[in-house]
C-alpha cells in the first residue's frame, strides 16, 4: 500500500501525485490535514481506497502536519509515502524524513520500489534526471509536477477514517498565522489557460503595455521572468520559474525571454509553446511549438490588432 500527502484535494498536482501512486500498482490510502468529509470520500474518483483525515491545524504547520504522516504510517506500514512536489509538499515529506531518519527524494518522475528503492528525478531546475537508490522503509518522495497528467479512476467512494495525532509544542511552534491576499484583477496566473509572459526584451515596466493587452484580448494572465522582477518592472508574484510560479496553461506566449533552465522549469507544464524574440539562437526556440523571429513590440501589437479585426472590435 501507498500512503499520499494530498495537500489540497482540489489541486492539480495532489490529484497528479494521486495518479503516480496509482501507477506503482499496489493500493492508495491518503492521508489529509482537516479536510471535509465529503472532500475525502470525493477521492475515491482517484483511486483512493481509504481517505486518512488528521485532526490537527488546518493552518498550515509544516512539523505538525509531518507528526500526522509519521504516526499514520507507523500504524499502516505502508511501501512508500509521497506527496506532490509543491513547496508545501517537499517541505512536510522533509520533516517526515527528518523525524523518521529517512532519506527522502524530491522532484521524482518515476520510482521503482524495492529494497533499495530506485527513483529518477529532476535536478537542476529540469537540465538533467538524476537516478538515485533510497535505502529504508517506507520510501519518502515528491512527484514532480507535471510528470503525470492527473487522471480519474471512478472505483467508488473513498472509506474515511478520522485521526488525531499526538502533537507537541515543538510541532507547533512553526505555523501561518495570517494569510494576505495578493492583489490580483481578473484570472491568477496559476489558473489561466493562457499566459503572456515578457522578458528582458521588454525593456521596462512601461513596456508591458502591448503584454498586458494581448494578455487581455485573450483572457489571459500576465507573467514575467526573474530579470523583470529583478528590475523591479513587475511584482514577484508574476514571476514564471523555479523560484515563481509553477504554471499549466493551454499555451504559453513568452516574449522577449531567453529560456533560462529557471524559467523553462516554471512553463514547462504549458500544453504549447509559442516563443516571440529576435534572436534565432535564444534556446527559448528549442522548447517551442510555434516560434516568431522578431521584435516583440512590432510583432505583439500585430497579434492583438489582428485579434481585435477578427472580432470587428
Amino acid at each position: 500500500m501507498v500512503l499520499v500527502f494530498v495537500e489540497n484535494v482540489s489541486d492539480e498536482l495532489s490529484q497528479q501525485a494521486l495518479t503516480f501512486a496509482r501507477g506503482l500498482g499496489e493500493g492508495v490510502h491518503a492521508v489529509v490535514i482537516g479536510a471535509p468529509e465529503s472532500d475525502a470520500v470525493g477521492l475515491g474518483a482517484l483511486g483512493v481506497s481509504v481517505a486518512h483525515i488528521a485532526q490537527a491545524p488546518e493552518a498550515y504547520a509544516p512539523a505538525a502536519w509531518a507528526q500526522s504522516i509519521v504516526e499514520l504510517a507507523a500504524t499502516l506500514s505502508p511501501t512508500a509515502v509521497l506527496g506532490p512536489g509543491t513547496e508545501r509538499g517537499n517541505e512536510v515529506l522533509a520533516h517526515v524524513a527528518a523525524k523518521t531518519d529517512l532519506p527522502m527524494a524530491a522532484s521524482c518522475v518515476s520510482v521503482t520500489l524495492g529494497e533499495p528503492a530506485s527513483v529518477l528525478r529532476v535536478r537542476w531546475g529540469g537540465s538533467l534526471l538524476e537516478e538515485a537508490h533510497l535505502h529504508g522503509s517506507p520510501t519518502l518522495l515528491t512527484v514532480a509536477p507535471h510528470a503525470v497528467a492527473a487522471a480519474g479512476d471512478e472505483t467508488g467512494d473513498a472509506a474515511v477514517d478520522y485521526f488525531t495525532p499526538t502533537l507537541s509544542d515543538a510541532d507547533l511552534l512553526v505555523h501561518v498565522s495570517e494569510r494576505a491576499q495578493a492583489t490580483t484583477a481578473g484570472v491568477s496566473l496559476v489558473d489561466a489557460d493562457v499566459v503572456v509572459s515578457g522578458g528582458r526584451g521588454v525593456g521596462s515596466a512601461e513596456g508591458f503595455s502591448v503584454i498586458e493587452e494581448l494578455a487581455a484580448l485573450l483572457g489571459g494572465a500576465v507573467g514575467c521572468s526573474r530579470a523583470v522582477t529583478s528590475a523591479g518592472w513587475r511584482p514577484h508574484t508574476d514571476q514564471v520559474g523555479q523560484t515563481g510560479s509553477k504554471i499549466s496553461p493551454e499555451i504559453y506566449i513568452a516574449c522577449g525571454i531567453s529560456g533560462a533552465t529557471q524559467h523553462m522549469a516554471g512553463c514547462k507544464g504549458a500544453k504549447k509553446l509559442l516563443a516571440i524574440n529576435p534572436d534565432g539562437e535564444a534556446s527559448i526556440f528549442a522548447n517551442a511549438d510555434y516560434a516568431v523571429l522578431g521584435d516583440l513590440h512590432e510583432v505583439v501589437p500585430a497579434i492583438s490588432a489582428e485579434i481585435r479585426k477578427v472580432r470587428g472590435t
